[in-house]
């Protein structure tokens, strides 16, 4: 009986090893499912629950693959529905999803082989933009850089929670908690009564501003800025991208959110100047990724929320604790579409020309989260009868693994439940995966077909 348990744990240790080397895409979604599963499964303990009972499956389903996926949707109140261990679960497992695909993939292919095969590292190397011989490194240094800054994060909301009248352990825990969700861009809040009283405190606002910044622009921008933060002109090309057009979109985020709300007596008119500001500030930055919000967004204008679907569509970096279609993919789009207004025959960034293959990939992964928002907005709108604005919003949130509401999530029915579910899933997995696949499925034909040009516009 002993020798056929080993040869059954060895054949299972086998097949392990076998989708870690070869198939890592494959095994980070089948990996991520399972976390889902057991974060799931202990949301759903009656010990998790605030309220009498336990909480209902598909509620337990969504905390949990919006916690993973670090989303922040939520169809209950955080820090009023779960109890210290329903937390730490939601937290833990926010720590986990903010590694991201590749990185958790390379993390599993080592703890089952010892080793990180050559697939893994390409894969890795894809997704990080790092060389072959550094997947091994950066995997390491992403641990420590997300531990650091949620450290540091937790010292600096740490005086906010004591001014609110908390004890010391309560408010170094709820510091802990919110410190997980920023830089991850979890978008979760275990404050009670939410954090819209604290839209003008700006001890507590910074701290979310900068860490959501750091957590959405990616670890290889990260890693690139630490080496070369004296010589900038030796930033690689994917971080220079990354950082310019991060900042434009977020400055263009603020500042059309001071346009369309400065008036607005549904949002931010009664606030003082200096709040609105920090308010402005905050919500540029937030709606890239992290979904954390000191305002109730049901009153925005429609024209704010049309800026913020397209500014959580973007979403953050590559490599990161964001999501959407990513910075990168954004910017490689623009410079096409600007190459060829004017007619070059190269597209071209800082000197530096772009190969047609990241243009492919770009197109690939635009026109597949644009497909995933579409295909869910289209079922919420045949499953409720909500308007079509708020729908698309949501929607684009879920996928774009942001997490603002217009408050419509609660009320959903279970089918809107299960639909949102899926786009956190494949928004999270679905274009990093799939650029990553496509980079490694590169071949070249023996035989080129003749080429003809059809018309276009």
């Amino acid at each position: 009986m002993a020798e056929r348990d080993a040869q059954h744990n060895g054949t299972i240790r086998g097949r392990l090893d076998a989708i870690a080397q070869d198939q890592p895409a494959r095994l980070a979604l089948i990996v991520f499912a399972a976390i889902i599963g057991v974060a799931t499964l202990l949301l759903w303990l009656p010990f998790a629950f605030a309220g009498p009972g336990s909480a209902t499956f598909i509620d337990a389903l969504f905390t949990a693959t919006s916690a993973v996926c670090v989303t922040g949707l939520t169809v209950v109140n955080t820090a009023a529905s779960w109890t210290t261990f329903g937390h730490l679960v939601i937290m833990i497992s926010m720590m986990i999803g903010g590694l991201g695909v590749m990185t958790l993939a390379s993390l599993l292919g080592r703890a089952v082989s010892h080793r990180i095969g050559l697939t893994q590292r390409m894969l890795a190397a894809t997704e990080t933009k790092s060389r072959l011989g550094e997947v091994g490194s950066l995997v390491t240094a992403v641990l420590v850089v997300s531990l650091s800054a949620e450290v540091i994060l937790t010292v600096f909301l740490l005086p906010s929670f004591l001014s609110m009248g908390e004890p010391m352990l309560e408010a170094i825990w709820h510091s802990m908690f919110m410190a997980v969700s920023i830089f991850n861009n979890g978008g979760f809040v275990i404050v009670d009564g939410g954090i819209e009283p604290l839209v003008g405190d700006w001890l507590f606002c910074i701290p979310i501003i900068v860490g959501t910044i750091a957590g959405a622009i990616g670890f290889p921008v990260i890693r690139d800025l630490h080496r070369n933060w004296r010589r900038p002109r030796y930033l690689s090309l994917h971080a220079k991208l990354t950082i310019s057009t991060y900042m434009i979109l977020w400055l263009g985020g603020v500042l059309a959110f001071f346009l369309f709300e400065w008036g607005n007596a549904d949002s931010i008119a009664a606030l003082d100047a200096d709040e609105k500001i920090l308010a402005g500030l905050l919500h540029g930055t937030t709606a890239r990724s992290s979904g954390l919000s000191t305002l109730d967004l049901a009153g925005l204008s429609g024209s704010t929320v049309f800026v913020f679907d397209a500014l959580m569509f973007i979403g953050g970096g590559s490599a990161s604790t964001a999501g959407g279609i990513k910075v990168g993919t954004f910017a490689v789009l623009v410079l096409a579409i600007i190459s060829e207004a004017r007619g070059d025959r190269d597209t071209v960034a800082f000197n530096r020309r772009i190969p047609n293959s990241s243009l492919r990939l770009a197109v690939s992964a635009a026109f597949l989260g644009s497909t995933l928002v579409g295909a869910g907005t289209l079922a919420l709108v045949f499953i409720t009868d909500l308007p079509l604005e708020s729908v698309l919003f949501e929607a684009i949130s879920a996928f774009a693994t942001c997490g603002l509401s217009l408050g419509i999530t609660p009320g959903l029915p279970t089918a809107g439940k299960v639909v949102l579910i899926l786009l956190m899933f494949t928004g999270r997995l679905g274009t990093m995966t799939l650029a990553a696949a496509l980079a490694m499925r590169e071949r070249q034909r023996q035989i080129r077909f003749p080429e003809e040009r059809p018309i276009i516009g």
